[in-house]
């Protein structure tokens, strides 16, 4: 009986390349990548630099059209190397992707446009898949989990901290009045909230005895108020908390990729993964 072979079609092994780092090849490509995005970065901050663009304008100019022209030609083999290509162009990557390549392009049109170049920063990103932290990926989703189930209870305490601005803000602006820069109770509760977050920009202080206690007590409460939301995402955390083997195996349907080892199947879909 003869065993049968699998075939891999080039959009198959396109895909292997471009989308997962897994392999020697889909590990250079996203090197060669990153290395690409940190230069294109480095040249719209060097071209910010009057003296330097004055000396170097035509180098910046021809070297950042030629990144423009490799991130346009890497969007079009991510768009041709999967089967629904528009999962791929509304996803976060595929939004970060055509932000970070129409720059150039939008210059002919509206002048200094290209400096939005920089939002190439955002595919850095990828570096998680690049240097396989794929346990760094299961504790991102683990956290964005614990937020989502603890956002009742963050929303009450928020809710909460509101009003205790509000009622302070009154307050402070009946102790300390117009004369001590004061003037409205809307200034007072921003005075309090600036206060109660530890931030203290200083341009409203009060003057009066009894007003600098309670300023004294709002800036011992605020220490107190940080640790609060802290503790409510910890306990979420040690709740979801739950290590899997996984990998940067991406499916070609739907796009989603930290698939566990040796999985055959997407686990969202129910496509067959490339082996």
């Amino acid at each position: 009986m003869k065993a049968t072979i699998k075939k891999t079609t080039w959009k198959q092994r396109l895909h292997e390349i471009i989308y997962e780092a897994d392999t020697k090849e889909g590990k250079l490509f996203d090197v060669i990548l990153l290395i690409a995005i940190i230069a294109s970065i480095l040249l719209v901050m060097l071209e910010s630099i009057e003296s330097f663009d004055a000396k170097y304008h035509s180098f910046l100019d021809i070297s950042e059209w030629i990144i423009t022209l490799l991130f346009s030609l890497e969007y079009i083999l991510r768009l041709i190397s999967i089967k629904k290509p528009f999962k791929y162009i509304f996803s976060f990557y595929g939004i970060i992707d055509l932000l970070s390549t129409i720059p150039k392009y939008l210059s002919f049109i509206f002048v200094g446009s290209h400096h939005l170049a920089a939002l190439r920063a955002l595919r850095l990103l990828r570096v998680f898949r690049i240097l396989k932290l794929t346990r760094y990926v299961g504790a991102s989703n683990t956290l964005l989990v614990a937020l989502r189930s603890s956002r009742a209870k963050i929303a009450v305490f928020l809710f909460f901290v509101v009003i205790v601005c509000i009622i302070l803000g009154t307050i402070m602006y009946m102790i300390e009045g117009e004369e001590n820069g004061f003037t409205s109770i809307p200034r007072s509760v921003y005075w309090a909230i600036v206060t109660l977050t530890t931030v203290g920009f200083g341009d409203i202080a009060p003057q009066t005895p009894l007003g600098q206690f309670i300023a004294s007590i709002i800036m011992i409460l605020g220490y107190g108020i940080i640790a609060i939301p802290t503790g409510i995402v910890s306990s979420e955390i040690s709740k979801n908390t739950n290590k899997i083997d996984s990998n940067t195996q991406s499916c070609p349907n739907c796009l989603k990729d930290t698939h566990k080892d040796k999985a055959k199947f997407c686990d969202h879909c129910g496509s067959i993964l490339n082996e």
